[in-house]
């Protein structure tokens, strides 16, 4: 996502716009480069739903109130989706033969303590299964590995198996948002619906170091607001499987303190191993 934005916000700023990677440990590191860095905000991190789940994996000792939200730019909410040939036609059925058979179900992630991961960990604990968990280098080797019959199940969001639901190759059983999407996915119902109270998913935004000044601050966040309105921000977004929703500040930090405890408290009671 930071290529994407950087690329749209060009026109908007007046000092060039560089992305530097700085990939490991869950985002961590990248992470930590900007909440060590001079406060003046001239370097910005992309802020990414790990940043929920770090603390509590023990890869960083810095939290998300350690940077001042900008902007939320994405937000996609987790799916539990299977093969369309599978045995499974409901998340009902699908629930009852994992309680039936513990660990029987193989069911795919992103990696090892990704957001998939521990989404599927959380509902492992609110809704007492347990599955065989198998990690992969990411959601699209996850999803080749569930067309290819090597997994059950794999967690997903609706973006990264579009195409393939569209094709009629893979079913979501359930998704993990406040309510049911449009489209082609509004047949599939939420788990809130089945009075399970639990709202997952992956997102994005962007946040400076704490102490940066408000007028920068301020003139950030009017740069990020109008960047995301930009077609050509929306377009690649929705081109790279991201689902473009612009979150303001205060909402957004508010929303990323909440799923810091939930996470933080659900891997006080969760083992989570390899």
């Amino acid at each position: 996502m930071a290529r994407i934005f950087a690329d749209a916000a060009k026109k908007l700023v007046s000092q060039p716009v560089i992305v530097t990677n700085r990939p490991g440990a869950s985002g961590a590191i990248g992470l930590g480069e900007v909440v060590r860095a001079l406060a003046d905000g001239y370097k910005v991190s992309v802020l990414i739903s790990e940043l929920a789940t770090i603390p509590g994996m023990r890869l960083a000792k810095f939290t998300s109130a350690e940077f001042i939200p900008i902007a939320g730019l994405n937000a996609d909410p987790a799916t539990i989706t299977v093969r369309a040939d599978a045995p499974w036609k409901t998340i009902e059925e699908f629930l009852a033969s994992a309680r039936k058979k513990p660990e029987g179900i193989n069911l795919g992630n992103s990696g090892f303590g990704s957001i998939w991961h521990l989404t599927a960990a959380a509902v492992e604990d609110k809704l007492g299964v347990k599955f065989a968990h198998v990690p992969f280098q990411g959601s699209a080797p996850s999803v080749l590995a569930l067309l290819g019959g090597h997994v059950d199940a794999i967690v997903v969001s609706p973006a990264e198996i579009g195409p393939y639901v569209a094709e009629g190759k893979l079913r979501p059983l359930v998704v993990m948002s406040e309510k049911r999407l449009s489209g082609m996915y509004d047949k599939v119902p939420t788990l809130k619906e089945r009075n399970v109270d639990l709202t997952l998913g992956t997102w994005r935004g962007l946040g400076v170091a704490k102490g940066t000044s408000p007028e920068v601050v301020k003139y950030l966040r009017n740069v990020a607001q109008k960047t995301a309105q930009e077609p050509s921000f929306i377009d690649t977004m929705h081109k790279a499987n991201l689902t473009p929703i612009y979150t303001d500040p205060d909402t957004f930090g508010a929303y990323m303190a909440s799923q810091s405890a939930f996470f933080s408290s659900l891997l006080e009671r969760v083992k989570i191993e390899k």
